[in-house]
């Protein structure tokens, strides 16, 4: 079953507890001077998640640490309270750790963030017309020659998520019987350091991507159709195109969570209602993303000088968190 249809009433669970956490009176506001562990991961995008989050608690007097997690080690922290919250949880993409974290009745799924993901196999525009077919992924079949490259030769070459990200995609090469190498990339600024020199020399590259980023603001990039995604796809081999493996399908709709520790809620309640209300939408994201690694400037800058441009915004979240 899909991660997020699984999870469906843990989410329900959890703003069930926030209803009642919001509608009670917060007491004093920090309520503690202990601080709030908010875990940032390997991509800008969750940092600036997680960042809007803590800045504003920081407004609201709290004292906040940013403490640098692994996504999946990180579930493990969350679950014995070295960690209070993550932010941006996919819930296509963080694998049997999730399970094993939930089941110890110490994290809770506290709402979505209010991103819209999209997570799939991509190649330059300009691709498309060196690969017949494309943007069908069966054309890869017959494209080998094309993405293969000294490491891989004679298979095509595949630029994958980090290691520590899961290895779904080598399981979708195989399970689609393509003569291709997943080929892990060292983070999201390798992958966008290809892609720009890829396009830089015209070269063919297959990659995986997602959205929301900035970089689809800079560059034409097409998203590869795989099989399209089904219920039960990443469980049952019975099913679907190669009735002997999983993941013979493409990425299924994602959602994206805000996940705590819910020993959060006794220590530190108002936080706990903000992380609750608050939430970004793709594209205030990709602009706060762009700012930071495209232009080079500091996250803490660029967050709050967006804070600072959206005060009715932030009154709303912390007025929600308070009442």
């Amino acid at each position: 079953m899909d991660l997020a249809r699984k999870f469906s009433s843990a989410v329900a669970a959890g703003a069930l507890a926030l209803g009642l956490a919001v509608s009670a009176q917060a007491q004093s506001v920090p309520e503690s001077d202990e601080p709030i562990k908010l875990a940032m991961n390997e991509w800008t995008g969750q940092h600036v998640s997680t960042t809007v989050a803590g800045e504003v608690l920081k407004r609201m007097g709290y004292n906040v640490e940013y403490v640098t997690a692994g996504y999946y080690p990180q579930l493990t922290a969350l679950a014995d309270g070295d960690l209070d919250a993550t932010l941006e949880i996919w819930s296509s993409n963080i694998g049997e750790g999730f399970d094993a974290a939930m089941e110890t009745g110490n994290v809770q799924v506290l709402g979505e963030s209010g991103l819209r993901p999209q997570e799939a196999w991509y190649v330059p525009a300009y691709v498309i017309d060196m690969c017949p077919g494309l943007p069908n992924w069966e054309a890869l079949h017959d494209c080998v020659d094309l993405f293969s490259t000294a490491d891989t030769a004679p298979s095509g070459r595949f630029l994958d998520y980090p290691a520590d990200w899961g290895d779904t995609n080598a399981q979708r090469i195989a399970a689609l019987d393509l003569d291709y190498v997943s080929i892990p990339s060292g983070g999201e600024g390798a992958i966008i350091a290809e892609i720009k020199s890829a396009v830089d020399r015209e070269a063919p590259l297959l990659t995986m991507f997602w959205e929301p980023h900035w970089l689809h603001a800079q560059i034409d990039m097409e998203r590869v159709y795989l099989p399209e995604y089904y219920d039960g796809c990443h469980d049952d081999a019975s099913l679907g195109l190669n009735p002997d493996a999983t993941y013979d399908c493409d990425w299924g709709g994602a959602e994206i969570w805000k996940v705590v520790n819910k020993g959060l809620q006794e220590s530190h309640p108002a936080a706990w209602n903000l992380i609750e209300v608050y939430s970004i939408d793709n594209n205030e994201q990709a602009q706060m993303m762009s700012e930071i690694d495209d232009k080079g400037r500091d996250l803490i800058e660029v967050v709050n000088e967006w804070l600072d441009n959206n005060p009715d915004k932030v009154k709303a979240w912390t007025d929600q968190a308070t009442m």
